[in-house]
């Protein structure tokens, strides 16, 4: 993606928003999430959370829909 100057919007002498291509804002923002999710992440291993294999979810999930039929 080739990047383009942003715009920046002054009021009373002092930078206040900035105009930029749709293109650039989507992946800052996609950007923003993957730090957001890897800060995540690293609080739930040090947390000491546990994963159970999602195979084993899908078997006690047809288990129980099974078991209402």
């Amino acid at each position: 993606m080739k990047i383009k100057e942003p715009e920046v919007i002054y009021k009373s002498g002092k930078p206040t928003a900035v105009i930029l291509p749709l293109a650039q804002y989507e992946e800052l923002l996609e950007r923003a999430e993957d730090v957001a999710d890897l800060a995540w992440l690293r609080k739930a291993r040090l947390q000491g959370a546990s994963y159970r294999p999602f195979s084993d979810y899908l078997k006690e999930t047809q288990k129980r829909v099974s078991s209402r039929h």
